[in-house]
């Protein structure tokens, strides 16, 4: 028997949402000490949403509790970029290869880039990025492959999130983008995942060189593996 999930209270899942876009946009940084009393102050709430938050927001790796250092928002580093990344490479492709395969609409990521090109700041082009890359995925035909990218979804934002901060490229991005829409636009289910599997293949071993990702073990059908070192970004 299935276990029906349990709703999250409405005053703490303002929270969470909140100190979740703090994060994923660079106002909290990777590190930063995040104090209850300070957060409840500051969203106008009773420590208890918060804490609640901040639960919700350690089971889905965007934060870190540690009985003697408090909660803090987790560190970005290479392994970590690889963990994310490794699963996206096996995952994200494949379930935009499906969705094409499938006919399904991809009006959701049209809007997503058209919202990407007109943001105003770079918190409004990161969401609309994120967004972009879950309307590939999500009508792949199989919810259950969707929440898994789901679930590693929060966690590659922070990573991009580091990494733009340190070198942005949002022009390069947004013409890849544009050609992996096209691809799949165009019903060609190969390339279209060949190209999203080198597009976030090449981001995080550019964000953290030496990086290393099992990207040669993934073949789009009929297709050759993808080479090492292609150009693209997540």
């Amino acid at each position: 028997m299935t276990s029906v999930p349990t709703p999250i209270p409405s005053r703490t899942q303002f929270v969470l949402e909140g100190i979740k876009h703090r994060i994923l946009t660079g106002q909290l940084t990777p590190g930063q000490p995040l104090v209850e009393t300070e957060l409840a102050a500051q969203f106008g709430v009773s420590k208890t949403p918060v804490r609640e938050a901040l639960k919700t927001l350690a089971g889905t790796g965007l934060v870190v509790m540690n009985q003697y250092k408090g909660v803090t928002v987790r560190m970005v580093d290479a392994d970590m970029a690889r963990e994310v990344y490794d699963v996206r490479l096996l995952l994200e492709p494949e379930a935009l290869r499906r969705a094409v395969r499938l006919g399904a609409s991809l009006d959701a990521a049209r809007e997503a880039l058209t919202r990407a090109d007109e943001a105003g700041d770079t918190a409004e082009r990161s969401l609309a990025n994120r967004e972009f890359h879950r309307a590939l995925y999500l009508p792949c035909g199989n919810p259950l492959l969707g929440r898994m990218l789901d679930e590693v979804r929060d966690q590659a934002a922070l990573v991009s999130a580091v990494a733009w901060a340190a070198s942005p490229s949002w022009e390069r991005e947004a013409g890849e983008h544009r050609e992996i829409l096209r691809l799949a636009l165009d019903g060609d289910a190969d390339a279209a995942a060949t190209a999203l599997h080198a597009h976030i293949a090449s981001f995080v071993q550019r964000a953290f060189p030496g990086t290393e990702l099992e990207q040669g073990q993934w073949r789009a059908p009929g297709a050759e593996s993808v080479a090492q070192g292609e150009d693209g970004q997540a």
